[in-house]
């Protein structure tokens, strides 16, 4: 008896596709939920919040804290 292979033999390879562009994932998260877990610095674990990208960490902090 010969081994099962599944899938459809007449599909192209994977890899072989150039037909398709396949994006990467993004880096950032596309929601992001407030919960009682979360730290209480807003800045800490915080996927949008870069020491060099942030020209007012006051204004940051009171967005994040409401």
């Amino acid at each position: 008896m010969e081994p099962r292979q599944p899938g459809n033999k007449k599909i192209a390879d994977f890899n072989q596709l150039n037909d398709r562009i396949i994006a990467e994932s993004s880096s950032e998260p596309m929601l992001v939920i407030k919960t009682n877990l979360d730290p209480k610095d807003p800045t800490e674990n915080n996927p949008y919040y870069h020491n060099e990208d942030v020209k007012n960490p006051k204004a940051f902090k009171e967005y994040f804290e409401e």
